[in-house]
């Protein structure tokens, strides 16, 4: 194999491996929120619907593999850290509440490591979407579909191309 095939061949095998690291991460995260019935309030279903969104974007990519589809992953995969931040700043929150509620007089660092370290909810265990998000970010980092439609040399002679240079 020449090297552009060969890059392209491993950067392929890379980005299918991403693919099950991601489908992995969101079954097991999907499984966990619905036996942990996390379903309480609208914003609890957002992990839920943005796991559902995401392998809905991944299948209809791996069908199409058009520019439009890797956006649609790739819009997912940013609402996943965008909500992995919100889940992590709303656990937290729920978590001082408690604290406070236990304890009135309690503040500053030892608010904090309190309401970090409760078991529930977990405060940053919405991490983990953020996690996935950057998995799925890294699935579509330049990924084919981006370049099918652009004028200029392909991105293999582009890589070619740098290689003689």
């Amino acid at each position: 194999m020449t090297g552009s095939f060969a890059e392209t061949g491993a950067l392929d095998r890379l980005r299918r491996i991403l693919l099950l690291i991601l489908w992995t991460g969101m079954s097991g995260t999907g499984i966990e929120l619905i036996l942990l019935e996390h379903h309480e309030d609208p914003t609890q279903l957002i992990p839920l619907a943005l796991i559902a969104a995401a392998f809905a974007a991944t299948v209809w990519h791996l069908l199409d593999r058009s520019i439009v589809s890797l956006r649609a992953v790739q819009m997912t995969m940013v609402l996943f850290i965008a909500a992995g931040l919100l889940g992590m700043y709303l656990h937290y929150q729920a978590n001082m509440e408690f604290q406070h509620e236990m304890d009135a007089s309690i503040d500053g660092m030892e608010l904090f490591w309190k309401a970090i370290a409760a078991k529930t909810p977990p405060a940053v265990a919405p991490g983990s979407m953020v996690q996935l998000g950057f998995i799925g970010l890294a699935y579509t980092y330049k990924h084919p579909a981006a370049y099918r439609f652009t004028k200029g040399p392909s991105r293999a002679e582009a890589v070619e191309k740098r290689k003689v240079l």
